[in-house]
């Protein structure tokens, strides 16, 4: 299973990119899902910016999709 959040939408705020963000590393925790797609939009810097180092916590590794610099996944390894 995996899950996709895209951030066109709040590109530009802050507070919504969070809530966003926490709501399906959440919700991947929960579900045990492998694979986050992300999504970050206009490339402001925003999704950078708002690392946490609580969600950096919850998840395995992260790649950019090197086809689309529009995507980054989350990999997440469960035991």
């Amino acid at each position: 299973m995996k899950l996709k959040l895209d951030l066109h939408e709040v590109y530009n705020r802050g507070e919504e990119i969070d809530r966003a963000l926490r709501a399906v590393i959440d919700e991947a925790v929960a579900k045990k899902v492998r694979l986050v797609e992300i999504i970050p939009g206009k490339g402001s810097g925003a999704l950078k910016k708002h690392d946490r180092k609580e969600i950096k916590a919850l998840y395995h590794r992260v790649e950019k999709d090197s086809d689309n610099f529009g995507r980054v996944f989350v990999h997440f390894r469960w035991k």
